[in-house]
Parts: structure tokens; C-alpha cells; sequence
């Protein structure tokens, strides 16, 4: 596999993004699928870093992939979010029709049902306690589907549900060019115990960037799971990430206890997380002061002492 690869959390160079403009995608849609042409598109804010979203019609959605590296998730959303849908306690994303290029668009792209509700990173949730529970069941009952003929970890996802060594040169090389900004020895060993920890090899699907911009809340509470271009069938440890970058307190106690992973996923998710803040202030250092600020508190929170929970009763 390679290294240095850079991740799906926003981080891969993408074409110009103010070029997949509403008036394209409108073309697009006249010419592909006539039966909604003339519905309105209005761009979405956030309107994401892999895909860029409009809004079509009252009802639907378009995303259109923001560069060659998430095309490939096109296809494999199509494919097995139908799959996954049937299984799942809450809503995700449902593919009503697949897109090809044109008028100088290159890749493949979505239109979607239309999902209400706002990002937890926005939207107000009544109680963190319940979301914590609530996203500990939908993440258990992905984790159970079963995952046979499933995309395994690789370049379509940036090996999400893979091993971490993929990005040992990435976290090694942002610990050294964070000397002095963070504490690098406890975080060389966060990495390295992340590393040590064995995973037994058994597949599960994983969502891959469960964030708190793709958990949708709808009345205070987490009503659907969004952005499924990181899914694969791999380690679920990349799925635990949310425990320090979004949980505290209670709501984090919840979610650890209710999620039915071994205290060696816990220590991997740990490692994922440490990664990904750390690319992130390597590049927020440079011209965002605020966005620096935010990610040393995740790091804070990611390098504190205590042990990764463990459960028995319920690890695989």
C-alpha cells in the first residue's frame, strides 16, 4: 500500500470547485434526465470537500465529485447503499440516478433523495447523552451486516477500515513538524500503542468518516447518516474517531460503553484520530489561527491520560 496517500477528511487536492456551479449541474440534468428539468437548483452550505451538493427540486439532491479521487465512490454508492439501507435503524443516502460526464464535467456523478434535517456540527441536539446512543446502535448494526463480496479498504475510500500503517509516514513526519506546538512524545506513543494494537482481520462495514458534519439531527435528535464515499468493509476503529472529536463527558462514557468494539480498536480509533488532527494543524498552523485553535483541543483531547475502555462482554 502506499504511504503519504492523504485523506478523505478533506484533505485531498481537489479540481476548482468554483467551476461545479448550479448552472452545470442544471445542464447536466436537462440533458441526462429530462423529467427533472427545470426543477430548482441552489447550492447547499456546507456543500462538502469530496462532492459538491445542490439542492434539486424540494425533494432530491445532486452531488457532483470534486475531483478524480471520489469518483470512484459514484459507483460504489449505487451499488450497496440500497444493501445497507434495509438493514439500518436510521436513514441514509438513497441513489436515484447516476450521472455521466458532460459539458466539460469528467466524472461520473448522483442525484439523491432528499434527507431532512441539519449537521450535528450545526444543528442543535436536545441531548448528547441520547445521540451518543443513538449513533452507538447505528454503528452497531453496520458493523453486523454482513460483509461478503463488500469493497475492501483501498484508494476508492483512502484505505478507511485498512491498516494505519498506510499513514505512518504522514503521522511521523506531522509529529516532527509539530515540535513545540503539541506534546510529540505522548503522541508518538498514542501512535506507536495505535500501531501495536492487533485487529483479528475480521471484516465489518465501515462508514468511514463518521463526523459530526455527516450525522444529520432533525428535532433534537440524530435522524440520518450521510456521506457513505469513505464506506468500505474493513476495521471498524476508523469509526470511532467521533469519540474525541466530538464526545465528552457523559455522552462519551455512553458511546464507548454501547459500542461493542475491544479496547485494541479503541486504541486504533485513537491512532486515526491523532493522524488526522495532526495533518490538520500541520496545515491550519500556516493561515488558519482559528481552525489551529480547534484542532489542538481535539488533540488535547486525544492525547489525555487514561485507558482506551475496555468491554469484554460484548468485543468481538
Amino acid at each position: 500500500m502506499r504511504t503519504g496517500a492523504v485523506g478523505a477528511w478533506g484533505m485531498m487536492p481537489s479540481v476548482d470547485k468554483a467551476a461545479i456551479t448550479p448552472e452545470l449541474a442544471s445542464r447536466l440534468i436537462a440533458a441526462q434526465f429530462p423529467q427533472w428539468a427545470g426543477l430548482p437548483v441552489r447550492p447547499v452550505d456546507p456543500g462538502g470537500w469530496d462532492n459538491v451538493t445542490f439542492r434539486l427540486g424540494p425533494d432530491m439532491s445532486v452531488r457532483l465529485p470534486s475531483g478524480p479521487g471520489y469518483a470512484a465512490q459514484v459507483e460504489k454508492e449505487h451499488r450497496w447503499l440500497p444493501v445497507l439501507a434495509r438493514q439500518l435503524p436510521l436513514p441514509i443516502p438513497e441513489p436515484l440516478a447516476k450521472g455521466a460526464p458532460g459539458f466539460g464535467y469528467r466524472w461520473p456523478w448522483s442525484v439523491y433523495r432528499w434527507l431532512p434535517g441539519e449537521p450535528a456540527a450545526t444543528g442543535k441536539v436536545a441531548d448528547q447523552v441520547r445521540f451518543a446512543a443513538d449513533l452507538a446502535g447505528f454503528l452497531t448494526a453496520l458493523h453486523r451486516i454482513d460483509p461478503a463480496g463488500g469493497p475492501p479498504p483501498g484508494e476508492h475510500n483512502f484505505y478507511r477500515g485498512g491498516p494505519l500503517t498506510v499513514y505512518d509516514g504522514e503521522a511521523r513526519a506531522a509529529l516532527a513538524a509539530l515540535h513545540g506546538e503539541i506534546d510529540t512524545d505522548r503522541a508518538a506513543q498514542v501512535w506507536q500503542n495505535a500501531l501495536a494494537a492487533t485487529w483479528p482481520g475480521w471484516p465489518v462495514w465501515v462508514h468511514g468518516d463518521v463526523a459530526d458534519g455527516n450525522l444529520l439531527v432533525d428535532r433534537g435528535r440524530l435522524s440520518a447518516v450521510i456521506d457513505f464515499g469513505s464506506s468500505g468493509v474493513g476495521d471498524p476503529a476508523c469509526d470511532t474517531v467521533i469519540a474525541w472529536t466530538y464526545f465528552s463527558g457523559d455522552s462519551l462514557r455512553v458511546f464507548q460503553s454501547l459500542l461493542p468494539v475491544d479496547r485494541a480498536t479503541w486504541a486504533r480509533g485513537r491512532g486515526w484520530a491523532l493522524w488526522k488532527a495532526m495533518i490538520v494543524l500541520v496545515r491550519a498552523l500556516e493561515d488558519d489561527p482559528g481552525d489551529a485553535a480547534a484542532t489542538k483541543r481535539v488533540i488535547a483531547a486525544v492525547l489525555a491520560p487514561g485507558e482506551d475502555p475496555d468491554q469484554p462482554e460484548s468485543a468481538r
